[in-house]
């Protein structure tokens, strides 16, 4: 049985993938730049997502107005331990939560039609105190999952969802180090 609350996420030893979805816009320049630039906002949060099948049910596959290109985006490792050495549940105290540089939320994970399962994935927003951090030093690539992304969905409402799944990043459990659970990790 899954835990309830555990990172899964497609990584390496140095690297972690995690999942946004953005206009054509924003997308466009990102990939272009090789690194995020306007019209992205450095003066508002970003919300970054290791679990693929979350962002699949955020932004509808793709399809909600805004949220049309899906970037795997691959920030360091370090980066992601220090982004939540810095977070805050948002569960906890408000005043905690308005000061916090970073922001963490657990929602249920979900399936590739998008039925909530019993097992929560991890949110984490980057406030704008870090958002350049995360931008010029954790960030080493930026992909478009976007056409997969769009295959995939065609697969499932066609009834062959274990043709999309193949096309789904492999993830895995994330060897969160233990003061770093202790602080992501909702209190039982």
């Amino acid at each position: 049985m899954t835990p309830q609350h555990q990172i899964r996420a497609d990584y390496d030893a140095h690297t972690i993938v995690v999942y946004q979805a953005y206009s054509h816009a924003i997308a466009d320049a990102a990939l272009r730049a090789g690194r995020f630039v306007a019209p992205f906002s450095f003066h508002r949060m970003t919300w970054i997502k290791p679990s693929f099948m979350w962002l699949m049910h955020r932004s509808n596959w793709a399809r909600k107005p805004g949220q049309e290109r899906v970037l795997a985006v691959r920030m360091t490792r370090e980066g992601w331990e220090e982004a939540l050495s810095q977070a805050v549940l948002t569960t906890a105290d408000p005043a905690a939560v308005a000061q916090a540089a970073v922001h963490v939320q657990w929602d249920p994970e979900r399936s590739p039609r998008g039925a909530a399962l019993n097992h929560y994935s991890i949110q984490v927003g980057i406030g704008r105190r870090l958002i350049r951090t995360f931008t010029d030093d954790w960030i080493v690539s930026l992909a478009d999952l976007t056409p997969q992304v769009r295959k995939a969905s065609a697969l499932i409402h066609t009834g062959h969802t274990a043709k999309a799944q193949r096309l789904f990043p492999t993830e895995r459990t994330y060897p969160t180090p233990r003061t770093l659970h202790d602080v992501v990790s909702p209190r039982r």
